[in-house]
């Protein structure tokens, strides 16, 4: 089940994004950050906060919102993140399902992501079986903890 987030999932929420933040592989965040820091950057004011549940865990979380302001405010953005164990059940596909669906409900013509890791490989795969294309490269600007400097991607797709 998918659904708005709460404060009372605050907890939870840190439960699926510290793995991430730590570990230093899908996001520039600094891999230090700290459990405020970080659920203030995940729900910051702009970004309506979703999370996915099996039997009362949060599993996953998502956040919409604009890409940009004024003339590029029809074009939504998210971040998705999966809990480690939660992961090839699903998780991100229906986040992502969802968050197109949500999107739509609040007028957005299209979505963009700006900064998917290219060694990500599985999140990308994902996002191209749900209709996103690679429409840009940004060469060597994600310092990747283990593989050093990769590239990020721009993906997109009209809603």
């Amino acid at each position: 089940m998918i659904r708005p987030a709460t404060a009372r999932d605050d907890d939870q929420i840190w439960r699926v994004l510290e793995p991430m933040v730590r570990a230093g592989e899908t996001y520039p965040l600094p891999r230090d950050l700290s459990e405020t820091d970080a659920l203030a950057y995940w729900s910051a004011p702009q970004h309506a906060v979703f999370v996915a549940e099996a039997d009362g865990v949060v599993i996953g979380t998502y956040y919409l919102r604009p890409n940009n302001r004024g003339g590029g405010a029809h074009v939504a953005n998210c971040g998705y993140v999966v809990a480690p164990g939660a992961t090839g059940r699903g998780v991100a596909r229906a986040m992502c399902t969802h968050s197109l669906e949500a999107a739509r409900a609040r007028g957005f013509h299209a979505m963009q992501f700006n900064f998917v890791i290219s060694s990500n490989e599985r999140a990308v795969r994902l996002w191209q079986s749900c209709g996103f294309a690679i429409v840009g490269r940004l060469p060597g600007v994600f310092e990747h903890p283990r593989l050093g400097f990769v590239d990020a991607l721009v993906m997109f797709r009209m809603l």
